[in-house]
C-alpha cells in the first residue's frame, strides 16, 4: 500500500490510495453537440411519416388507376377531331363607306363526325364574321345532336351594316379586294359541346373553327372569280 501525500494535509496521510475522480456525464441542451431522444416527438415524427407515405401511395394509386381508365377509353373509342367544310359562299353586296360596312354573305358549312362510338351534341354554336380582324357581324345557329360517322349541315347569313374601324393599311387592303373582286373574309365558329360515349355524357367542351375563307362578289348576275371549297381549322380550348 503506498503512501499518498495531500499538499493540503500539513503531514503525510497513511491510508488506501484516493482513487481518481469520475468522469460524469452531462446531458447537452440545444447549444451542444449531443443528442437528446424525446420519444413523444420520435413518435410524431414516425406518424407524420406514416401519413405522409399513405398519402403519396394514395396519390399514385389514383393516378395510376386514371391513366390506365383514359387509356381503355382512348382504345376502345379511337377519338378523331371532327371536320369541318366551308363548301359553299355567296357574296352580293361588301360595301365600305364612312366606317361603315355594307355586306350580304351567306355561307354553307358541312360538319363531319369521323368517329364510330362518339356521338356530339352542339349545345350552341355561334357564326362570326371578320374582315382585316374587325368583327363584323354574328348569328346564332341551330343547335344539333351529330351521330356516329355522319355529316350534317348548316348555312350561316350574314346580312345588314355594322360600324368597322379600319386604318390605312387596311384600307389599303380593302381596295386591292375591291379591284380584284375577291374578298379575305374569316369566319369562325364558337361551339360549346358535349361528347357522348355509349350512355356517358362528357363535360362541356369549347372548341373554336376558324375558316380563312376567299370570296367572289356576285353582282348583276356576274361573278368576279370562283370560290373554292375550305376545310376549316379545329382547335380544341
Amino acid at each position: 500500500m503506498g503512501e499518498t501525500r495531500q499538499p493540503h494535509l500539513n503531514g503525510a496521510y497513511y491510508g488506501p490510495s484516493i482513487p481518481p475522480p469520475s468522469k460524469s456525464y452531462h446531458s447537452q441542451g440545444r447549444g451542444g453537440s449531443g443528442c437528446c431522444c424525446n420519444p413523444f416527438s420520435c413518435c410524431c415524427s414516425c406518424i407524420a411519416n406514416c401519413i405522409c407515405t399513405c398519402i403519396c401511395q394514395i396519390v399514385f394509386t389514383i393516378l395510376l388507376i386514371v391513366g390506365i381508365i383514359v387509356l381503355v377509353c382512348w382504345l376502345i373509342f379511337r377519338p378523331n377531331n371532327v371536320k369541318f367544310y366551308a363548301n359553299d359562299a355567296s357574296l352580293t353586296e361588301f360595301n365600305f363607306n364612312n366606317n361603315t360596312l355594307h355586306y350580304n354573305l351567306a355561307l354553307n358549312l358541312t360538319i363531319r363526325n369521323p368517329n364510330k362510338r362518339i356521338g356530339i351534341y352542339y349545345d350552341r354554336i355561334e357564326a362570326r364574321a371578320f374582315y382585316e380582324g374587325q368583327r363584323f357581324a354574328s348569328v346564332p345557329l341551330q343547335p344539333f345532336y351529330q351521330g356516329h360517322k355522319s355529316t350534317h349541315s348548316l348555312k350561316a347569313e350574314f346580312k345588314g351594316q355594322n360600324i368597322v374601324l379600319l386604318g390605312n393599311k387596311e384600307l389599303s387592303n380593302y381596295d386591292n379586294d375591291k379591284n380584284s373582286g375577291m374578298y379575305d373574309i374569316e369566319v369562325k365558329l364558337y361551339l360549346r359541346t358535349r361528347l357522348k360515349f355509349g350512355f356517358v355524357k362528357s363535360t362541356k367542351v369549347k372548341p373554336k373553327i376558324e375558316c380563312d375563307l376567299k370570296i367572289p362578289l356576285h353582282s348583276n348576275g356576274t361573278s368576279s372569280g370562283t370560290y373554292e371549297s375550305k376545310r376549316c381549322d379545329f382547335d380544341w380550348r
